[in-house]
């Protein structure tokens, strides 16, 4: 996203010209965090003004600045590791100190914590030198209060006048406080002005000396509102025990679940149901259909996430109509934050404003997704009591439903009444998200593909419980499933000189948009499709045209307005790829399944070149002409659905497909490279059970009660 600003050429222009600010690039930082706070430095540990650089607590900038430095030198960066997903550990060297020698003496530990809310920042240094070494020890600190949403779109806040604290600084401003206080050894000297604190300190031979400090955000806005991190490791996360021949999906695996982990949130209203923030930095807070997606992608680990989730969402339900929130009954949110957000940003017709209350509901397909959650927490073994307690508000999701049918011709469409929210609320919600293959942007109201599917998924999954449960109804979203899938089957699928696909969108004048796009993955699996169409789907998916090597392209290269940096319009997005992984597992046909392998393989190569730290998205370039993928500038890093795709990745070389109320499991291991020789750690209901693969198909389960059918498919 940019924006623009009047800016004078010179002192006596009469006309400004417009300088464009761009949304901060992420590329290089390294992040550190504990939702809803969060650290982002540079590569070598050092937090420098500009861009999004700081520590953040619930989207506000306590920390600005935190830069280290050893007698006027900043440490020579050597290496960095990632600590779980809270913690960071940088290593410098220091030059020209101590002994006249080409080699550096003296060594910079600098380790980083986030955690209850507040940044902990450790700094050791040690000696290798002959003699003792004295040495001043200076960080530079500053602060800003700035809010996300204004930093997201490219303002520059100054910062805040210092003033002298106990052992530290302090910077006020109109909503609260920040803080920087030592907490072992009290600094020699504390200079407001150029906001510095420092240590006068003597090393001796072989020694160490260490310095350390917390930083937080005090007074107004410094305790969470809206979300804040559970405590007393509610809902852990632990990443399975994976052997394979290819061990890169083990380590995908160990790096995304400690991010997720981290990403744990729960409201103050209901402290007891957790869920999971979205991403770093820009979306560390609930979202209805990042938050749904990687919950459903987690169930193999167990389903109390599922639950929090749910329940947290089902809280939020709409009751009302409004047009400047988005809200309708029945609606589940698109995201909640702890204030409203206004973002300079581009629409298909220029700059706009994206005004956003602190409770959004543009989201078309959240409450389907909602539902289909819910069915698929039922299957993995959530216990009927809770099942049943959210029976009501998916009642209101499937009445919600039939009402937007009702309004959309047939079919769940969207447009933005307000004017100043999202013009595109689908999972590709940029302006120009949905495009006609000559690169005309598509206008609204309008139709997705995918959300078709999700409402045929949901009016299904919801049957099955009403049915279950004994409730009526049932039949009714039967016939409604039926006939969507037909009206589908009409209006949907256009031909080029390939073949037949379904068009991404049918627009507002009723016409299909007839761009190639890896929507057409979601509708695998969601029984939308007969068997044949489905088959159509995964060659499609399968074609250089959108396979790119690392993952699906969002765009296809055949479309004109192909970009591969584009952010719906030619990047690959990870979790975008799991979904069609796993609904070409389900699909019928030998094409499916080697698409299915080879999709997987394209994402492990991308995780690999990532740290197995996956983005939000990267650059959709060719696998053949570079060794790795580009990043995106602006990338979420961690994100929830792609570090959740680590799993669902695990989930369809198992064929993992669970049906516990009918007390049956199924599994369906694919083919690949990956090799997988034994699982444990995944849970199924209160059973935790582990696996053991041969090459030749078969398998053993253990920790699944004789009563649960195991059922091997090849």
């Amino acid at each position: 996203m940019t924006i623009e600003e009047s800016h004078p050429l010179t002192a006596d222009s009469e006309h400004p010209l417009p300088v464009r600010l761009l949304q901060p690039h992420l590329n290089g930082l390294v992040a550190a965090f504990a939702a809803p706070a969060m650290c982002l430095s540079a590569a070598d540990g050092q937090i420098r003004r500009g861009g999004v650089a700081g520590f953040w607590v619930q989207d506000r900038r306590a920390i600005s600045e935190l830069v280290l430095s050893v007698d006027g030198d900043e440490p020579t960066f050597l290496s960095r590791a990632l600590v779980g997903g809270a913690g960071n550990r940088f290593e410098g060297a220091c030059f020209n100190l101590g002994s006249a020698t080409p080699d550096p003496t003296l060594l910079v530990t600098r380790s980083r914590q986030v955690r209850d809310g507040g940044l902990d920042e450790q700094y050791v240094v040690r000696s290798y030198d002959r003699g003792p070494v004295r040495f001043r020890l200076v960080l530079r600190a500053a602060a800003d209060l700035a809010e996300m949403a204004e930093v997201k779109s490219g303002a520059r806040p100054a910062p805040l006048p210092a003033l002298p604290a106990p052992s530290g600084l302090r910077w006020s401003g109109r909503k609260g406080a920040a803080v920087v206080l030592a907490a072992d050894p009290a600094p020699h000297a504390v200079d407001p002005d150029r906001g510095r604190l420092s240590w006068d300190l003597d090393v001796e031979p072989d020694g160490a000396l260490t310095v350390s400090l917390r930083a937080s955000l005090v007074g107004e806005g410094a305790v969470a509102s809206v979300v804040r991190q559970p405590g007393g490791g509610l809902v852990s996360l632990r990443a399975p025990l994976v052997q394979a021949v290819d061990p890169r999906l083990g380590r995908f695996l160990e790096r995304s679940v400690a991010d997720l982990d981290s990403l744990r949130l729960v409201t103050s209203e209901r402290p007891e149901d957790v869920f999971l923030a979205a991403g770093v930095p820009w979306f560390l807070t609930l979202f209805g259909r990042d938050s749904i997606w990687a919950a459903r992608m987690l169930l193999p680990l167990g389903t109390e996430l599922a639950l929090g989730t749910l329940r947290t969402l089902a809280a939020c339900q709409g009751r009302a109509h409004d047009s400047r929130t988005g809200e309708e009954p029945g609606k589940i949110l698109h995201e909640l934050r702890a204030a409203a957000a206004s973002h300079e940003l581009w629409r298909s017709s220029g700059s706009g404003r994206l005004d956003l209350p602190s409770a959004y509901y543009g989201t078309v397909d959240a409450s389907l997704l909602w539902v289909c959650l819910l069915h698929d927490a039922w299957m993995f073994g959530a216990g009927e009591a809770a099942v049943e307690r959210l029976l009501a508000p998916m009642l209101r999701c499937l009445v919600w439903l039939g009402d937007a049918l009702e309004a959309g011709d047939g079919f769940v469409s969207y447009v933005d009444k307000s004017g100043n929210g999202l013009s595109n609320q689908g999972w590709k919600d940029s302006h120009d998200g949905i495009q006609f293959r000559d690169g005309r942007i598509a206008a609204a109201p309008l139709a997705l593909c995918e959300v078709q599917a999700y409402a045929y998924e949901a009016a299904v999954s919801g049957a099955r419980l009403l049915d279950a449960f004994g409730r009526s109804g049932s039949a009714r979203l039967v016939e409604l499933a039926a006939s969507l899938a037909e009206r589908f089957r009409r209006r949907f699928w256009v031909e080029d000189d390939h073949g037949p696909y379904p068009a991404v969108a049918i627009d507002g004048s009723g016409e299909a948009v007839d761009s190639l796009a890896s929507n057409i993955g979601h509708l695998l699996g969601t029984g939308l499709l007969a068997a044949g169409e489905e088959q159509l789907v995964a060659r499609r998916l399968g074609s250089p045209e959108l396979d790119s090597g690392f993952g699906l392209r969002t765009l296809a290269t055949s479309a004109a307005g192909f970009n591969p940096l584009s952010y719906h319009g030619g990047s690959v997005w990870a979790h975008d790829t799991a979904i069609a992984v796993a609904g070409l597992t389900r699909a019928t046909g030998d094409a499916a399944r080697l698409t299915a392998a080879s999709l997987i393989e394209g994402l492990l190569a991308a995780a690999e070149s990532f740290e197995h730290r996956m983005p939000e998205l990267y650059g959709g370039h060719a696998r053949l002409s570079r060794g790795g993928p580009d990043p995106y500038p602006a990338s979420c890093r961690p994100q929830a659905w792609s570090a959740a795709s680590s799993v669902a990745v695990l989930s369809c070389l198992l064929g993992l497909r669970p049906d516990l109320p009918a007390r049956r499991v199924r599994l369906a291991p694919l083919e690949s490279e990956v090799c997988l020789a034994a699982v444990s750690g995944l849970r199924l209901g209160h059973h935790e059970l582990s696996l053991r693969l041969d090459r030749e198909g078969s398998v053993e389960v253990a920790g699944i009660p004789a009563e649960i059918e195991v059922v091997v498919e090849r």
